[in-house]
């Protein structure tokens, strides 16, 4: 069971957001590059990272840091926030990120996720972002009348190497994992799921372990890091007794 540690980058620094609200911003960072070299020191296989700045303005905006992170750390990391294009995908791949996330463009536009699997086979992922079980999009400020397993279903064949799923009503809220929603969604789809929104305890960690036998791979943390509910450390130590 892979666990990462997420950094999301808003104006250059690490912040966390509650339920996705830019307005709701806590930083935790000034410098990003300090913060992924400190989640590698700790054990971290693999870094999450997301441009908030850029899921809003559908283009990069924290390309500094992306850059600054790649340089301080050894391990793999992903990144997901306002790509949606072949272009920007091939720009970052060239950076040196393991893989990209696509969201917003997966869900309005599914035909570039078929596009950039066949192009970048195994460095696509798809972030599904559910308020309710519908589809939100443009850095959650948009929900669809969508369902998440509806998309997830329909992109299935694409060649994506995993679904992140996230219940956006439990992103940063430190109420815990929606371990039901996500149970039902890595069972509608043959694709691995990682898990995210609201792992705040080693309780959830341990739950999304359980997970495994449906299609869950992985989970992403953040704000229980940062706070220091969650201890990295001990999570990791979980997902490897857990495996």
């Amino acid at each position: 069971m892979l666990f990462l540690p997420a950094i999301d980058l808003k104006e250059g620094r690490c912040v966390r957001l509650r339920q996705g609200r830019m307005e709701e911003a806590t930083v935790f960072g000034e410098d990003p590059g300090a913060q992924a070299a400190a989640w590698q020191a700790g054990g971290a296989p693999y870094l999450h990272l997301v441009d908030l700045d850029g899921a809003i303005d559908g283009s990069p905006r924290n390309l500094a840091a992306v850059r600054s992170i790649l340089a301080s750390i050894d391990i793999p990391a992903e990144l997901g926030g306002g790509i949606r294009n072949l272009a920007r995908i091939e720009a970052y791949l060239n950076l040196g990120l393991d893989r990209v996330i696509l969201g917003t463009a997966a869900a309005l536009e599914p035909a570039l996720v078929r596009e950039a699997c066949a192009a970048f086979p195994g460095q696509i992922a798809v972030g599904i972002d559910a308020a309710g079980g519908q589809v939100a999009v443009r850095g959650w400020v948009e929900v669809l009348p969508l369902c998440a397993t509806d998309l997830a279903t329909d992109l299935a064949g694409a060649g994506v190497s995993y679904f992140i799923y996230t219940d956006i009503r439990r992103d940063g809220m430190m109420q815990g994992h929606n371990v039901e929603a996500t149970r039902a969604f890595a069972r509608a789809t043959a694709v691995p799921v990682i898990a995210s929104g609201g792992i705040a305890s080693l309780d959830d960690v341990r739950a999304i372990c359980a997970l495994a036998a449906d299609g869950v791979t992985g989970m992403i943390s953040g704000r229980a890091l940062y706070d220091g509910a969650l201890e990295l450390s001990a999570a990791l130590a979980v997902c490897a007794k857990e495996a």
